[in-house]
């Protein structure tokens, strides 16, 4: 990417500021039987939705941000208050030094925005066409623009598809083209809600690398959202988590594992088939003389745990690693709830 252009931020200032944020919405209720269509129209009940309550945080420059939580955590909404596409109930929210909502022209300058589930990209018509009507409408400098889109079409492995149709892409693919294309204008934050969504691993692959490398390089400052936790673990250095509308943790990923303490996956393969005796680890799973165990070694000490393993006869083979990130953030979410 070229060099990006200055904004009003100032030395020291927060990429993305929120204080105190809070969000909600009137969903309202609807009963099709008989007496439920005569309350409707004389006394219609709603409910209200607290999206985000009373939220804070502080992302500096250059940082790649996690942003999880359970479904309805207020995820989504986070992002449309960054990118100006909502406003807030109450509280102040600050991005690139800009008001998102009272200056969203001059902060989409500086900003990129995917959501998995859309696109930018001219259905009938060949990716080169999207590229080059964004350079126009958005007066991106040809220097720049071929540039970037160089870039883009090396690191993303896009170099054949070009003069393809945008309907008559995979899903992967697609999603490697909206990402070029809001990279175009040298963004200075992305952000991504559900990038990786229903990508096959190739693609997912190429596309973490991807941002990896110009948050890395390129000092660009990423906020990401998915449900892939093991794709956030890989991609971000700190994970803000969201639990009821409110931040329930913010740090990285060692501490979040270090709040359901050290669980640790333990598999025995045994010579015989029969199932090891092991007194302090939990059965997970069994399957043609493999074991598969669960111990938390906070509670029992990894000296413990060999001891144990070691007066095991008939044993053939012994892996310990850590326990999913999935794991972790499920028990969490049943704590949060």
């Amino acid at each position: 990417m070229s060099k990006q252009a200055p904004t009003v931020m100032s030395p020291g200032d927060s990429a993305v500021r929120l204080r105190s944020v809070s969000k909600s919405f009137t969903q309202w209720q609807r009963d099709n039987s008989g007496k439920g269509l005569l309350k409707n129209l004389i006394h219609p009940e709603k409910r209200i939705i607290h999206a985000l309550d009373e939220v804070s945080f502080d992302i500096a420059p250059g940082e790649f941000v996690a942003y999880a939580g359970p479904n309805g955590a207020g995820k989504s909404t986070t992002m449309k208050l960054l990118s100006g596409m909502l406003l807030p109930g109450a509280g102040e929210i600050s991005v690139l030094g800009l008001s998102p909502y009272k200056q969203r022209r001059i902060l989409m300058q500086q900003l990129g925005v995917l959501f998995g589930s859309r696109t930018e990209l001219w259905w009938d018509n060949p990716l080169i066409q999207s590229f080059e009507w964004k350079k126009v409408v958005w007066d991106i400098p040809e220097a720049q623009y071929k540039q970037n889109l160089a870039m883009a079409v090396a690191l993303l492995d896009m170099g054949g598809l070009l003069k393809t149709f945008a309907r008559e892409l995979s899903l992967g693919q697609r999603m490697r083209a909206d990402l070029a294309m809001m990279l175009l204008h040298s963004p200075k934050l992305l952000l991504l809600d559900e990038p990786t969504l229903g990508l096959d691993v190739s693609a997912k692959r190429q596309m973490i690398d991807f941002l990896k490398k110009i948050n890395r390089e390129n000092g660009v400052t990423i906020v990401v959202t998915s449900h892939d936790m093991d794709d956030l673990e890989e991609m971000a250095q700190r994970i803000l988590m969201l639990a009821q509308g409110k931040i329930v943790y913010d740090g990285d990923f060692a501490g979040l594992r270090g709040i359901t303490g050290s669980l640790t996956r333990v598999t025995v393969t045994t010579a015989n088939g029969n199932p090891p005796a092991l007194a302090d680890l939990q059965p997970i799973t069994s399957e043609n003389g493999v074991y598969e165990f669960e111990i938390d070694l906070a509670k029992t000490p990894i000296q413990a745990l060999m001891r144990q393993l070691s007066a095991v006869e008939n044993v053939r083979d012994v892996e310990i690693k850590k326990a999913p990130i999935e794991q972790v953030i499920t028990r969490l979410y049943e704590r949060w709830q």
